[in-house]
């Protein structure tokens, strides 16, 4: 990576009062992460082939360009929720679940030591607030040049993606007539294809984790 490339990671909005989800990240203009985060979004739009513009560019460090992927990631499904938080309630979620084979526990080793059934909506709302906190702890995605990204880096970044993924498999599962219903089903479709070929090209999501979407997986994500 070229000196001075990994530079400020800048805060955006935290969400706010009512009920819904906003960015909470973005990238310093001029940077190599803005220009790798610009070359990452530019992807979803320009109808090229997304498994291949998610492989690692020559010449560049594999850790950055998962960092940037992640808080992209975040951003986008942070902003995905938010389209059809309202319909995601206690009464309509009882649990974080993806249909009647699939269901969540919630488990931080702080608040919730063992793992614990929520509600769908306050389950995301932890752990949004759980990948904003990791995303933030510069000791893990280190914003600092000539920081280094610790060892357990991939390990971090894993778990956060497997959990994001829980965020998919909610919103397809349970509220996919609402993103049809507000147009939202190709965008969607689009971030989620993205997101697919990014965990499966640098292996960051088990197999077992992508079950319950596999049979959509395998019609649109050719």
């Amino acid at each position: 990576m070229a000196a001075g490339g990994r530079t400020h990671f800048m805060q955006f909005f935290s969400r706010d009062k009512v009920n819904t989800f906003r960015p909470k990240k973005k990238f310093e203009q001029g940077t190599l992460k803005f220009n790798l985060h610009k070359q990452a979004n530019a992807s979803l739009n320009s109808g090229i082939d997304l498994k291949e513009v998610v492989k690692l560019p020559s010449g560049e460090d594999q850790n950055d360009w998962v960092a940037v992927h992640v808080v992209d990631f975040f951003n986008r499904i942070n902003l995905l929720y938010g389209t059809i938080c309202e319909y995601c309630t206690d009464q309509t979620c009882p649990t974080m679940s993806g249909g009647p084979r699939y269901e969540y526990m919630w488990c931080d080793g702080h608040h919730y030591k063992k793992p614990t059934a929520l509600p769908a909506p306050q389950y995301i709302t932890l752990l949004m607030e759980w990948v904003e906190s990791q995303i933030n702890d510069e000791t893990i995605f280190p914003i600092k040049v000539g920081v280094p990204f610790p060892k357990n880096f991939l390990q971090t970044v894993k778990k956060i993606l497997t959990r994001l993924f829980r965020v998919f498999v909610h919103v397809y599962i349970h509220h996919f007539d609402k993103l049809v219903a507000i147009g939202a089903e190709a965008h969607v479709n689009t971030c989620y294809k993205h997101f697919y070929y990014f965990v499966t090209e640098f292996s960051l999501v088990d197999k077992k984790e992508l079950e319950p979407l596999k049979e959509m997986t395998e019609k649109i994500c050719h």
